[in-house]
């Protein structure tokens, strides 16, 4: 899959930034049985680099899809923290007071997908800030822009709203969907939620390349 993303925007060094915690091994029975289905999980929230993150996993599933009829499912997660630390804010962070998709589409999404355009991210933007939301009402509100989003791309989407630690409800989701691959808004394998997922994580963990910025 990120073979793919390479060649579609001309970089050779994609896997080496994006994959952040390899895919665990698994017997080969498991993996004969899911070559018919893929099943992308993003961990998501509507900041930037979660927004990233999502869209990048939508471009992969698109393009697995064409590569080879597998029916493809994107699942976004989002998790509301019981008791907030400021150690992931930002990954998992939505400030109120500014609107999350004012930044542009990221340079990827802009090589190999013309789909997301600017005011149709600054119309879904100016609809999350119109009231002052309560926890549960924004959850709906950056669950519904995902949702919003993968509306775009006419494939298999489903979302999950969870309650706890963040580390171990993405983990429940990741099992319990039998996914895999879950995308993190992540740069680094030292970022505290990549240490924090631990090196056992069921699936392969996949961040967001630094070469967005250039």
């Amino acid at each position: 899959m990120l073979a793919r993303l390479q060649s579609a925007i001309g970089r050779d060094d994609l896997i080496e930034q994006m994959v952040l915690l390899p895919e665990p091994k698994k017997p080969f029975s498991k993996r004969t049985s899911k070559a018919k289905s893929v099943n992308l999980i993003v961990a998501y929230d509507a900041s930037p680099n979660s927004h990233t993150a999502l869209d990048i996993a939508f471009w992969i599933a698109h393009q697995t899809r064409l590569a080879t009829n597998a029916q493809v499912t994107v699942q976004a997660v989002y998790v509301v923290e019981e008791n907030p630390s400021n150690q992931y804010l930002d990954i998992f962070s939505f400030d109120k007071n500014q609107l999350p998709l004012e930044c542009p589409v990221s340079d990827i999404s802009k090589s190999v997908t013309q789909v997301l355009t600017q005011p149709k991210l600054t119309a879904i933007a100016t609809h999350l800030q119109r009231e002052s939301l309560t926890p549960i009402k924004q959850a709906d509100r950056i669950l519904w822009q995902a949702r919003t989003l993968a509306e775009e791309w006419q494939g298999g989407f489903q979302s999950h709203l969870r309650f706890g630690c963040i580390s171990t409800e993405l983990k429940k989701v990741v099992e319990s969907e039998a996914a895999d691959i879950l995308f993190m808004g992540c740069k680094s394998v030292t970022h505290p939620m990549i240490e924090t997922l631990g090196a056992n994580f069921p699936c392969a963990v996949l961040g967001i390349p630094n070469c967005i910025d250039e």
